[in-house]
């Protein structure tokens, strides 16, 4: 009988913990400071030039809508599904996608057609092609917000920021990168003159 209690009490404790780990992580990239009211719901941002994110965390099980106040006008997004989420307050699209990092630093050698085909995928994703969660890369346009990955302990590393060197890949269980379509195309710039 004891056992059976002992099992009935692990199963609810299961069952209560995963009732209360409902998590929405929202990464907030602007071009300006992100003022936030003290519910985390209602962002001002203003005019400006100088990168900015902001981390906002949400639990329980309800959609978090976002009113958010911009120059150009009022935005309402939701994040309806647990996960970790970016909002795009700037005013450039923004790109990226999932990295594969590990312990293998050994050295990889592009030839001319593997940079041509890097570039040409760099194209691609400033126009939206060939996007897809199932590719894991992403095309968030201004003013919108994109559900990244079911897991909030995710970590993302925003525009002009870059993957420290000594970064420990093993600290966290998915990597993710973004970008501006400006540096993208900033990139590309740099690939193409290589190739020649």
């Amino acid at each position: 009988m004891q056992k059976i209690l002992s099992v009935s009490a692990l199963a609810f404790l299961f069952m209560l913990s995963s009732c209360s780990s409902h998590t929405k992580k929202i990464i907030v990239f602007a071009n300006s400071s992100i003022q936030l009211d003290e519910s985390g719901k209602n962002i001002t941002i203003t005019e400006g030039m100088t990168h900015h994110e902001k981390e906002l965390v949400f639990n329980g099980t309800d959609p978090v809508t976002l009113q958010v106040q911009t120059p150009a006008g009022k935005v309402t997004l939701q994040a309806g599904d647990d996960g970790l989420y970016i909002a795009n307050l700037q005013k450039d699209t923004i790109v990226g996608s999932f990295q594969h990092i590990g312990a293998d630093n050994g050295k990889v050698t592009l030839t001319t057609d593997l940079l041509k085909q890097k570039v040409d995928s760099l194209g691609k994703l400033t126009q939206g092609l060939n996007v897809s969660a199932v590719n894991r890369n992403y095309f968030i346009p201004p003013s919108t917000l994109s559900r990244i990955t079911p897991v909030t302990a995710a970590r993302v590393f925003g525009p002009y920021t870059t993957v420290p060197s000594g970064f420990d890949a093993s600290s966290v269980p998915e990597i993710y990168k973004f970008y501006t379509n400006k540096e993208i195309r900033e990139i590309m710039g740099r690939l193409s003159g290589i190739g020649k």
